[in-house]
């Protein structure tokens, strides 16, 4: 009797220890839906009228629950749509291939990141125990794509204008200092064209390191000029990223130099 007296009694105090947990789960997540209300009304001048979009906006996949991928997908488009508009907009002059560039530069990931980091989103996210300790709520591409994902829960809450008038609340800063045509062309091209003007050999790029899993690899390269004795690094989620980021930093090295 007394075995299973103590059976009984270690299953009760497992059963209360889990109810605890869950109550304190579930109390706590209005609280933090409360919190992110009032933080996108303060931000992006928006409401929710239906605060399960907005909750499954905020949820990455590595938490329990619907998730804000399907989201992310049509918010891309209609970011794409209105950014298009904005720069069709304030650049009548441009050609179709400098529209395209501007609005590329506007709606990448790094670009949307850096948007995020800005308005506050991370401290909002709703993530997986693992990204918590990862420090998920500061990753870059899970920022931009949680970006992406708001817009798509903005358009499905109300309609294309409401979500026009948060893209352009968002990216008003932006739209205002757009930068010149000339400026956009890409490190490797700009560092190209440098070095064939000085008639030295090309950069030679090459892979230094490649870190994480098949479907999220983080990837090192680094470009060397022999001629000049000068090789620098750089980081990012494509081999192309990286690349691009070691050209950059290139020619901030070659621009201290001359």
């Amino acid at each position: 009797m007394s075995g299973l007296f103590g059976r009984r009694t270690l299953c009760e105090r497992l059963v209360r220890k889990t109810t605890i947990i869950a109550c304190r789960k579930s109390s706590s997540e209005p609280q933090k839906l409360e919190s992110a209300t009032a933080w996108l009304k303060q931000a992006l001048h928006y409401e929710f009228s239906d605060e399960t979009l907005l909750k499954q906006a905020l949820t990455h996949r590595s938490a329990a629950g619907d998730n804000n991928e399907r989201l992310e997908f049509l918010g891309d488009s209609v970011l794409q749509l209105v950014i298009s508009e904005m720069v069709y907009e304030k650049r009548p002059e441009s050609s179709e291939g400098r529209l395209s560039r501007l609005r590329s530069t506007l709606v990448k990931d790094t670009t949307l990141g850096e948007l995020g980091l800005e308005m506050g989103l991370g401290e909002h996210l709703i993530l997986g125990s693992g990204e918590k300790k990862t420090g998920g709520h500061r990753r870059a591409s899970i920022l931009a794509d949680t970006v992406e994902a708001l817009f798509g829960a903005i358009y499905l809450d109300a309609n294309l204008d409401a979500a026009r008038k948060v893209i352009h609340k968002a990216f008003e800063d932006r739209i205002r200092t757009l930068p010149e045509t000339a400026e956009l062309r890409d490190p490797k091209s700009r560092l190209q064209e440098h070095i064939q003007g000085q008639k030295l050999a090309l950069p030679e790029y090459a892979i230094e390191k490649v870190t994480g899993k098949a479907h999220k690899q983080f990837f090192e390269s680094s470009c060397t000029i022999s001629a000049l004795d000068l090789k620098t690094l750089g980081a990012g989620t494509t081999r192309r990223d990286a690349e691009q980021e070691a050209a950059a930093n290139m020619l901030e090295q070659i621009e201290a130099v001359e």
